[in-house]
């Protein structure tokens, strides 16, 4: 039986599942996030990595050195290039982060917190939610 959430990359070759509800969901302005997602932000959510399965395809994990000169994987689509998810954070073991948009119905979770706000677009409006200049504690 399928778990509570389910997602996939564009291709659908890359697939995954969890249950947790999603607590920490972040919409980042970081520099490394806007580099990683293309766009002004990227929106992100934390799942237990012992919750967390992939339930197809064998993802091509990227290692990056963030800012912050912390280590993780961006794991992508061999066949599409989408990112999926990014796991083995130095700055959040036990933790992998999924990108939004890559579940099968992204209205299942909304964004709690923008963080590192000081990076924010002129352009850009801000969401109405918690506001973090930089990191959370």
């Amino acid at each position: 039986m399928p778990k509570k959430y389910t997602g996939r990359c564009a291709c659908g070759s890359i697939r995954f599942e969890f249950d947790t509800d999603p607590q920490f969901v972040a919409v980042c302005h970081c520099l490394d996030c806007k580099k990683a997602s293309g766009g002004e932000a990227a929106t992100f959510f934390g799942v237990p990595d012992g919750d967390f399965s992939l339930a197809g395809g064998s993802p091509k994990p990227f290692r990056y050195v963030a800012q912050s000169g912390k280590t993780l994987d961006r794991n992508f689509c061999p066949d599409c290039g989408a990112r999926v998810y990014s796991s083995n954070l130095e700055s959040f073991p036990g933790l992998v982060f999924v990108t939004l948009g890559s579940l099968d119905d992204p209205t299942l979770v909304e964004p709690k917190l923008e963080m590192f706000t000081k990076r924010r677009l002129p352009w850009a409006r801000p969401l109405g939610l918690a506001e973090y200049a930089a990191m959370p504690d």
